[in-house]
């Protein structure tokens, strides 16, 4: 049984509580190393009861404190990882879906025993705690933010109005190495100094350390370096970078992130056939964990190319992009020859939902995922290329890095839509024939470009995987789906993206095939009509998905 949470390292229950700003342990949570970690609508859970064991779930009930009903929230799973500290307990898992700023009363219970815990966690509050306000004048050299608020009054960079253009004689526009910090509408740009060919890697924001860091209603283009050796831009450089390990709690939201300076390279150069190379609009490497990425633009155009979008490293390590306990919803992402987002290393709680990802190689990476688990439900994921003229790719990249021994997280993959608007669909949706370990597949429309493409991984090196109730048009390995759909979706009427207002309708026809055959996930397929989910991302009778900048949580 794990029992490094709360022992071990000179914690107790109620240092740990205070550290992430959490209400009193009850039951039996101080001896058996119960925690919850908050966002804004998530909370993640940790629990290592007497008797666990593989084949014996956790069982959770949560509800808002006071209230009468229960619900019922996905069951945990055992899954110590040997050889780290990291994983902190046997037992891991999320709720999902939960208003910000409220308290939950949560249950856990080991499945078929009277082994019970219970706690109350708070999500946290949309309402910043503002404090001491600088307003921040254009310039043309760096603002270096090394004053920190305190808690419960923030210090805030105000930038609305301002444009920081450094003209590429400086490689960050804003650096920060401070706590409890807002940045608030911001322009930036010219961030890479010229002539700079140093190894590393820039941002237009670059974060040195700290904790307790917003970024919002940023505006961030230009940026990056030349590689003379390669022609294209420097390998990720971005428009916000952190490689801290310290840093815990940084929230990106509602930002433009667009047209860096130089374009990326393809899988395919004729000079440099390697990995792609080139600019990146986040990069986390091993940056801290509990972070949110949410309701950003991230685009540029064909001439001005992304290597990933969102992402980072290391991939192959207990630690990795985002880092644990974080969430990435509600984003555009598009303009990357390799990842839209890329969700690799430990992804222990890492939730990612809601996104829009579009002209890219790989959707979303996930190889590897060590500790897990990772989440990953109800995006949209469109136009996939590898080159200029030739679509390619998969929905999610899967495998792992550097070794197969990586491998040993669970991943959940619920209702997301692989949506076919023109002639570039994904040739691949779960991991193409990559290795794909400890994965369930649920209510997915699996639609990729033809009959001939591997909807799942059938490679032979595949163990424990649960695929079902997916509808898919290619191949599946032999043995799953057996409450899956084979065929094509029909969509509602005027179903795509409007770019216009950033909201997408990706609804099924009610005559489709997966129309209102899907499997009831609890806490994932929550408010369906009907007696049973649609598959796919949209549920009939739902809103316009939203995305970007205007989105908000349903």
């Amino acid at each position: 049984m794990k029992t490094n949470l709360l022992k071990g390292r000179g914690w107790g229950a109620a240092t740990l509580l205070a550290a992430f700003g959490l209400t009193a342990l009850a039951g039996r949570g101080a001896e058996t190393g119960l925690l919850a970690i908050p966002t804004f609508h998530c909370l993640g859970l940790y629990w290592s009861p007497p008797g666990g064991a593989a084949g014996k779930d956790v069982l959770v009930r949560y509800r808002q404190q006071g209230a009468a009903e229960w619900k019922t929230g996905l069951p945990l799973r055992y899954n110590p990882i040997p050889q780290t500290d990291e994983d902190l307990t046997d037992y891991r898992g999320s709720i999902v879906h939960l208003a910000p700023a409220t308290a939950y009363e949560i249950e856990l219970t080991l499945a078929g025993t009277r082994t019970t815990t219970n706690l109350t966690a708070t999500t946290w509050s949309e309402k910043l705690p503002a404090g001491t306000t600088e307003r921040v004048a254009s310039r043309t050299t760096p603002l270096v933010i090394a004053e920190s608020g305190v808690p419960g009054a923030w210090r805030v960079y105000d930038g609305r109005g301002a444009t920081i253009d450094v003209r590429h004689q400086h490689d960050a526009c804003i650096t920060i190495n401070a706590s409890n910090v807002i940045l608030r509408g911001f322009t930036l740009k010219g961030a890479g100094a010229a002539g700079n060919t140093k190894k590393g890697i820039i941002g237009a924001i670059r974060i040195e350390g700290g904790q307790n860091i917003v970024i919002e209603d940023c505006d961030i283009s230009d940026w990056g370096r030349l590689n003379p050796k390669t022609g294209f831009g420097f390998n990720c450089d971005s428009a916000i970078s952190a490689n801290c390990k310290t840093l815990r709690r940084l929230i990106i939201q509602r930002c433009k992130l667009h047209h860096p300076t130089y374009d990326g390279s393809t899988w395919y150069e004729p000079k440099y056939p390697t990995h792609t190379m080139g600019p990146q609009y986040i990069s986390l490497f091993n940056a801290g964990g509990n972070h949110v990425i949410r309701y950003n633009e991230c685009f540029s155009d064909l001439e001005h190319m992304c290597n990933d979008g969102i992402g980072g490293g290391s991939n192959g390590s207990f630690q990795g992009a985002p880092g644990p306990d974080s969430d990435i919803y509600g984003n555009i992402v598009s303009h990357c020859w390799d990842d839209g987002l890329e969700v690799e290393g430990g992804s222990r709680n890492v939730r990612v939902w809601g996104n829009y990802i579009t002209q890219s190689m790989m959707m979303i990476g996930n190889a590897a995922c060590s500790i897990g688990p990772l989440y990953i439900w109800r995006n949209v994921v469109a136009r996939s290329q590898w080159q200029p003229r030739a679509s390619g790719g998969s929905f999610l990249k899967m495998g792992y890095a550097g070794s197969e021994d990586w491998m040993t997280g669970h991943q959940y993959v619920f209702h997301n839509t692989l949506f076919r608007s023109d002639e570039y669909p994904p040739t691949g949706g779960l991991g193409g024939n990559r290795i794909v370990k400890h994965t369930v597949s649920r209510n997915n429309i699996l639609h990729v470009r033809s009959a001939d493409g591997r909807c799942q991984s059938e490679a032979k090196e595949n163990t424990d995987n649960d695929f079902d109730f997916d509808l898919y048009n290619g191949k599946v390995p032999q043995g799953s789906e057996a409450h899956g759909v084979r065929g094509e979706p029909r969509y509602a009427s005027g179903a795509g993206f409007d770019s216009t207002t950033k909201t997408g309708c990706f609804q099924l026809d009610p005559a489709s095939l997966g129309a209102n055959v899907g499997e009831p996930l609890p806490n994932f397929s929550d408010g369906h009509i009907g007696k049973a989910p649609d598959i796919g991302a949209h549920q009939r009778g739902a809103p316009p998905m939203q995305f970007g900048i205007p989105a908000r949580e349903p």
